[in-house]
């Protein structure tokens, strides 16, 4: 009998997005891949008081912001990156995972969100170009959780945003715990982990994507994988 785990969907569910489209089938293509039984539960942000993440093996947070509920997301992301809890986070989850780790680890109480917010310290700003529905080059830093997931140093993603981390703050987000291992050809950041964390990997770019094309996406693969061993 194979294996199983439990896992946490947080957003808020649309069926005219893409990426919400892929993430079902991105899931159950690295289930299978992996002999894994996947319980895949979408919680609406609205709906995260009534739920304990402490029942789930692993944490997503799928993209669609600004959602419903941000200080829930805010606070599920907290949870799963201070008890070690796999976290998975793509297009809006990266973007909220980095303002998360900019106010609660780095003392940045005015860190914002461009989308959201008019004042503050925009750590999220608007990207120079936006990337709706648009593809482009990604490469990896060797070694890295992304690398090691890929099995390769770059990738051809796809994306629907119009924000990313702002430059003006890149170095400083870097300065403990917080690794940038992914950008864009022009050096724009495009992914992070946590180097003290078992399984802690965000992306602008929704590698989900790929599921669509009946291909496997590495880093659901490798957040399945992260689940199983967090059990």
């Amino acid at each position: 009998m194979p294996q199983s785990v439990r896992v946490a969907l947080v957003g808020d569910y649309r069926a005219s997005a893409v990426a919400h489209q892929a993430i079902p089938p991105a899931i159950q293509l690295a289930a299978q891949t992996l002999s894994l039984q996947v319980t895949a539960d979408w919680i609406a942000t609205a709906e995260l008081d009534q739920h304990s993440l402490d029942d789930y093996a692993a944490v997503w947070v799928v993209p669609g912001s600004p959602y419903q509920n941000d200080e829930g997301v805010f606070a599920a992301i907290r949870q799963a990156r201070e008890n070690a809890i796999p976290f998975l986070g793509s297009c809006g989850g990266f973007q909220y995972a980095v303002l998360e780790y900019a106010r609660s680890v780095l003392g940045w109480d005015d860190a914002s969100h461009a989308e959201t917010d008019e004042a503050g310290r925009w750590v999220i700003a608007p990207l120079a170009c936006s990337l709706v529905e648009q593809r482009g080059e990604v490469t990896f830093r060797p070694g890295s959780r992304i690398a090691q997931a890929y099995g390769a140093l770059r990738s051809d993603e796809g994306y629907h945003c119009n924000f990313g981390v702002n430059p003006q703050f890149s170095d400083a987000l870097a300065s403990r715990d917080l690794a940038i291992t992914s950008w864009d050809r022009e050096g724009d950041v495009r992914g992070i982990e946590l180097n003290d964390h078992p399984f802690f990997v965000a992306t602008l770019f929704q590698s989900e994507r790929a599921a669509l094309q009946n291909r496997l996406s590495p880093l659901v693969v490798a957040w399945l994988q992260a689940a199983l061993h967090a059990r």
